[in-house]
């Protein structure tokens, strides 16, 4: 995780096309400067960033099941809850599927987890569109490439 350039995906563990699912690692760093205002001496991982990595990680589904041709954007954030906190330093696996797909949107149901326990979930939906432009493309292809991205789809 590089919390101040929002990359919040460390790796792609499983990616299910066919069952519309991806599991993802994500390592919450033991320094940033985020940690010092929230809270100086008790540092926590912000509830806004956890629905950003869960929202990046429904976002990389959506993007192998649209076959790298569209790039989705949270719309909405429904049925969030963050169920205990995280530190700095922990391990997280990142879980979502698809809920439900269509007409230019995308509704997933994620969760966060660390050894095994719940710490949040929420449902989430998405508009997708056409890349607004190339270097957007190429920078996302370059993102998923760092991030173990199955090769056969950014190609």
């Amino acid at each position: 995780m590089r919390l101040e350039y929002f990359q919040m995906v460390d790796r792609i563990a499983d990616l299910n096309v066919g069952e519309r699912r991806i599991t993802v690692s994500a390592q919450v760093p033991q320094q940033s400067s985020v940690f010092e205002g929230h809270f100086p001496g008790y540092p926590l991982m912000p509830g806004v960033l956890l629905i950003e990595t869960m929202a990046q990680t429904s976002g990389w589904l959506l993007i192998a099941l649209l076959n790298f041709e569209r790039m989705p954007f949270l719309a909405s954030v429904k049925e969030a809850k963050m169920r205990d906190f995280i530190k700095p330093g922990e391990p997280l696996t990142v879980d979502a599927h698809v809920v439900h797909d269509g007409s230019g949107f995308a509704v997933t149901a994620a969760k966060i987890s660390v050894d095994g326990k719940l710490k949040c979930n929420a449902e989430l939906t998405f508009r997708h569109t056409p890349f607004p432009n190339a270097d957007l493309r190429g920078h996302m292809e370059q993102m998923a490439r760092q991030i173990g991205f199955p090769g056969q789809a950014t190609s």
